[in-house]
């Protein structure tokens, strides 16, 4: 057998036992009921490379709430993206966010995406906010910016537990929580399991000070050596899915304590390189889109009548 014939049949059995554990774990028993709740679970555009248009037809047909993407700067996108969902009955999030070292720069580009993003009336915000390398000074500054913009707009905007964000670490949030109250997460926890090594297991008081604050959820699934399992219907990953279950349980129960009308889903699991491939062929170890519908029917029948 040639090598990529090989490779390519060990990569088809090893998506066949993904796919045949899965029903093992979609068929547990709910653990949170939420007829008092809108639960809306979106889509990401991260790795599709479709237009738009197709884009939006697609994950309707696959029963997605909406999508969320990056704040398109350009005017014709910006048209393009508005019309796309109008037609399919969809809603969108904005991911807004700014990529310069320097501060000055990143901050003022950061605001200006922001409101602009804000004018548009979206879903939700997150912000890919800050450097985690810039001080607490600095970084409380877009804390500051996103809390009078939702104010002003009455749009959530929150911040996401991000690698290289300000939110990258469990104490360094912890230390922003404490002292800022109005502070609203994007819990995409998978990247604390990363930064910490564990399950979060020996940080419990400062993971539960995140739930509480938590307003959007990303659905991806880590473990200590990477923001991404490789597929999370897969037995091995049994620890680390269910240990991610029952923190978004926790967001769920706090959350409908609180009073709130709707909670915001996004599945997130990334395309190669994000997803692990074989080496040599850059081919991904399982399907980013199957993964991504997994967690969508695994959400949408744990949460909802």
């Amino acid at each position: 057998m040639k090598r990529r014939d090989f490779i390519g049949t060990t990569l088809g059995a090893g998506i066949g036992v993904g796919l045949a554990a899965s029903p093992l774990l979609a068929s547990k028993r709910k653990q949170t009921n939420t007829p008092d709740m809108k639960i809306k679970i979106l889509a990401t555009n991260w790795g599709d490379g479709d237009t738009i248009e197709g884009f939006c037809k697609k994950i309707k047909s696959y029963g997605y709430d909406g999508l969320e993407v990056w704040y398109p700067t350009d005017a014709g996108d910006r048209e393009r993206l508005v019309n796309a969902t109008k037609t399919n009955g969809l809603e969108y999030g904005f991911l807004v966010g700014a990529y310069q070292p320097d501060f000055q720069p990143h901050f003022e580009l950061f605001e200006t995406n922001l409101r602009a993003a804000a004018k548009m009336k979206p879903l939700y915000i997150n912000c890919h906010s800050g450097k985690d390398f810039f001080s607490y000074e600095q970084n409380k500054q877009f804390l500051d910016l996103t809390n009078k913009v939702s104010k002003e707009s009455d749009i959530g905007i929150h911040h996401e537990t991000h690698r290289s964000r300000i939110m990258y670490s469990a104490p360094v949030t912890r230390n922003f929580i404490e002292k800022n109250p109005d502070l609203t997460l994007t819990l995409d926890i998978s990247h604390w399991c990363n930064v910490h090594e564990t399950l979060l297991q020996d940080q419990k008081e400062t993971v539960d000070m995140a739930l509480q604050c938590t307003r959007h959820i990303h659905l991806r699934v880590g473990h200590p050596e990477s923001p991404q399992v490789n597929d999370p219907r897969a037995p091995e990953w049994k620890e680390a899915l269910e240990q991610h279950l029952a923190w978004w349980d926790k967001v769920i129960e706090l959350r409908k304590k609180a009073g709130a009308d709707t909670m915001t889903f996004l599945t997130e699991f990334g395309p190669a390189d994000y997803m692990p491939t074989i080496p040599y062929t850059r081919q991904p170890v399982a399907n980013q889109w199957d993964i991504n519908r997994y967690m969508l029917e695994l959400i949408r029948n744990r949460y909802t009548s």
